[in-house]
C-alpha cells in the first residue's frame, strides 16, 4: 500500500510531484496563494488542496479539514523559519510572527503523528545566526521524538537541469534517514537537452498551447513529453525593444558587461553577475526565479526571457502538469516549487529507510 503524504505550504506542488513520482499517495496540500491550489488540484485529482492561511487553523479544525489525518505517514513542506534568533526579542518563540507559521507546521505533525517529516529551505537557514536556526529545529523535532539530519543539495546532482541549492532537514521515528543514501543522476542534462525541442514554437506568437509532431530523442525530453505531446503554458512574449536590443549582445553564458555602455541610462559596475544573463545550451541553467518581466536569465537562442513552459521543464516538470493562474503568477508558481526530480530522489531514498 502506497504512503500517504501531507504538503503544508505546498505552493503548486513541485515536493509532492516528486513524492507522486517515486510511488507515494498525496492526499493533501495547504497553501495561501489561490492560483497555486488551483495548480495543485489540477495536477492531483485524488488530493485535497486547501487555499488558507494556516495560521488562522485551529487543532479543532485539522480533522474537519484533512478526514485522513490519523492516516497520513509522511507530511512534507516548507514552512518559513527565520524567526529563530539568539536575539529573538519575545519571552516565547511561538509568539514571533514570524516563526508562526513554522509552529503552524509542528501543530500539524503533533496531530497527524507522521513515521517521516521533509522540510524545504534556502541553503541560508544553516549557517544564520551562527547555527541556531538550525539547532532549534533539530531540538523541536527531538522533542517529538523524532530523529533529525540535513544537508544541502544541488538538484543539477539529480536530473535537473538547473543549478538550485536547497537545504533539507528530514526527521524521521525509529530510524535514521542517511542522505549518502540519496542515488545521484549518472547523467547531467543540460538546458538545450530541456527546451531546445521547442525552438521550433518559436514563432506561433500569441498561443500559449501547442503540440509536437515529433518523437522525442532522448530520456529526459520523453520523462518531459505528456502523452498526447502537448505543451501547454508556452505564451512566447517579447520584451521592449531596448531590453531586446541589449540582450542580443551577449552570448550564451555571458551577462550584462557584454552590454555596450551606452545602452544603459546608468553606468553602473556593480550589477550582480546574474543580470542580462544568457543561458547556455550545454550548460546547467541557473536557478529559476520567481520573476516575470522582472526575470535576470534569458534564452540561449531568443531575446527574451524563457516562457513558463520552459522554465517549468528547466524545474524538471514534466508537460502534462499544468500551470493556472495569470502569467505572472504561473512563474512565481514555478521559481518557489522544489524541483521534482530532487524531490523524487529524495522520496526514492526515504521510502527505502520507512519500509
Amino acid at each position: 500500500m502506497a504512503l500517504n503524504v501531507l504538503d503544508l505550504f505546498c505552493g503548486c506542488g513541485g515536493l509532492s510531484y516528486g513524492f507522486k513520482l517515486a510511488g507515494y499517495n498525496i492526499v493533501g496540500g495547504i497553501d495561501i496563494n489561490e492560483n497555486a491550489i488551483d495548480t495543485f488540484n489540477h495536477n492531483f485529482k485524488n488530493a485535497k488542496g486547501v487555499c488558507c492561511d494556516l495560521s488562522t487553523v485551529e487543532d479543532k479544525d485539522i480533522p474537519f479539514i484533512f478526514e485522513n489525518i490519523n492516516d497520513v505517514d509522511i507530511v512534507i513542506g516548507g514552512p518559513p523559519c527565520q524567526g529563530f534568533s539568539t536575539a529573538n526579542r519575545y519571552q516565547h518563540e511561538e509568539d514571533d510572527p514570524r516563526n508562526k507559521l513554522f509552529f503552524e507546521f509542528i501543530k500539524f505533525v503533533k496531530i497527524a503523528k507522521p513515521r517521516a517529516i521533509v522540510i524545504e529551505n534556502v541553503r541560508g537557514i544553516i549557517t544564520r545566526n551562527n547555527g541556531y536556526a538550525k539547532d532549534r529545529i533539530y531540538e523541536i523535532f527531538q522533542e517529538l521524538g523524532y530523529n533529525v539530519t540535513h544537508a544541502i543539495l544541488d538538484a543539477s546532482d539529480y536530473g535537473v537541469p538547473q543549478r538550485r541549492l536547497r537545504n533539507f532537514f528530514v526527521a524521521t521515528l525509529d530510524t535514521t534517514f542517511e542522505f549518502e543514501s540519496i542515488i545521484k543522476s549518472k547523467n547531467k542534462i543540460f538546458v538545450k537537452e530541456a527546451i531546445g525541442e521547442l525552438y521550433c514554437l518559436e514563432n506561433k506568437l500569441g498561443v500559449d498551447i501547442h503540440q509536437l509532431d515529433f518523437e522525442p530523442n532522448t530520456e529526459y525530453q520523453k520523462y518531459l513529453r505528456a502523452s498526447d505531446n502537448m505543451i501547454h503554458n508556452h505564451l512566447v512574449k517579447y520584451p521592449a525593444e531596448i531590453v531586446q536590443k541589449r540582450i542580443s549582445y551577449v552570448p550564451q553564458g555571458g551577462n550584462w558587461r557584454d552590454v555596450p555602455q551606452e545602452l544603459f541610462k546608468n553606468n553602473r559596475n556593480n550589477r550582480h553577475s546574474s543580470a542580462y544573463k544568457r543561458l547556455n545550451e550545454n550548460d546547467f541553467s541557473v536557478t529559476i526565479d520567481t520573476g516575470n518581466a522582472h526575470s535576470n536569465y534569458f534564452h540561449p537562442l531568443y531575446n527574451r526571457i524563457p516562457t513558463v513552459r520552459e522554465a517549468a521543464r528547466l524545474q524538471s516538470f514534466p508537460d502534462e502538469f499544468i500551470f493556472m493562474g495569470s502569467r505572472s503568477s504561473q512563474y512565481r508558481q514555478v521559481g518557489n516549487a522544489v524541483p521534482p526530480l530532487l524531490s523524487k530522489a529524495i522520496a526514492k531514498a526515504l521510502m527505502e529507510v520507512i519500509k
